[in-house]
């Protein structure tokens, strides 16, 4: 493990301290937000890292060695400095808060527009957002529930397609009238933008016959808020992805050139870690699913707690 830092990782100082004021993985499990198998790794990744044992296993809970009560010391007295030093926004705890991860594109797009609905019923919820690029890992980082863009199931998790997108080019209003009707060869005179796959532009041009590969006069944005503003400042061709791109499409920022459609090969995939989940977590897939139109019997399945896939 690295020790350059000379600091163990702070995630593994937060679920110990919480473990040992508790003196129960369980109820720090319980107090973080996390599984009790998140809390037993992290403690043991800690362990490793400091080389020795911290926790005695007891029948019922734990409790600490030697080492582990000069360490809760020392831990509770850098925490407390830092809660006196700092003037930050403190994340929200409880048994209604579900911690959900997503791209920033999907966040903005699909997810805030609709998060006061999401929120609001019995019971009522509170959506804390982890918005990341990255592929994270939903059981040790205390993710609940997370939305990404793939091509199937991930291992490690429990899945289920939410919608699938049907793609067509979208402009500028300006970009979109000088185009104008035509032959789908006719956009291949024009920048085309796209995000960090291409694969949506292959697959359109694909269902016209045409081959398609990135080009020197094309223009790649990684996040799909990105591509839409470049395609409404005129610089290219972009594709809508809906139900990302309909608001803008309705507003008329963005127009469309070519009404001809191709399904993309990838989607949007609601996942949660392998397990039960917990009612807040389970309470917001349903009311995910529901905005999604996804069949009941769809959703039963993926909140099933041993299900494989759904």
């Amino acid at each position: 493990m690295d020790h350059s830092s000379g600091l163990p990782p702070l995630d593994t100082l937060r679920a110990f301290e919480a473990a040992a004021r508790s003196g129960s993985f369980s109820a720090a499990a319980d107090t973080l937000n996390l599984t009790h198998g998140a809390i037993s790794r992290q403690v043991a990744k800690l362990e490793h890292w400091l080389g020795t044992r911290l926790f005695a296993r007891q029948a019922r809970g734990v409790a600490l060695t030697p080492e582990g009560q000069r360490l809760m010391q020392r831990t509770q007295e850098a925490f407390a400095l830092i809660a006196d030093t700092s003037d930050r926004w403190t994340e929200p705890r409880g048994a209604a808060v579900v911690r959900f991860s997503a791209i920033p594109s999907v966040c903005s797009l699909w997810l805030m527009p609709r998060m006061k609905r999401l929120e609001s019923g019995e019971p009522d919820l509170r959506i804390v957002l982890q918005i990341d690029h990255r592929r994270v890992d939903l059981e040790s980082e205390g993710i609940d529930l997370a939305i990404r863009c793939g091509r199937g199931g991930a291992p490690g998790r429990i899945s289920v397609q939410l919608f699938e997108e049907w793609c067509f080019p979208i402009a500028s209003p300006e970009l979109a009238q000088n185009i104008g009707a035509g032959k789908p060869a006719r956009l291949l005179d024009q920048p085309l933008i796209h995000d960090s796959d291409a694969s949506g532009w292959r697959a359109w041009f694909a269902a016209q016959g045409l081959d398609y590969r990135p080009r020197p006069q094309d223009r790649r944005f990684e996040d799909y808020n990105l591509v839409l503003d470049a395609a409404a400042c005129g610089l290219g061709v972009a594709l809508a992805r809906p139900p990302l791109a309909q608001v803008q499409i309705e507003a008329g920022r963005i127009a469309v050139v070519d009404p001809r459609t191709a399904l993309n090969p990838v989607s949007y995939w609601l996942d949660r870690p392998i397990g039960q989940p917990r009612p807040a977590a389970a309470a917001l897939a349903t009311r995910i699913a529901q905005e999604a139109s996804l069949p009941a019997a769809r959703l039963a399945a993926f909140l099933k707690t041993e299900a494989k896939a759904a």
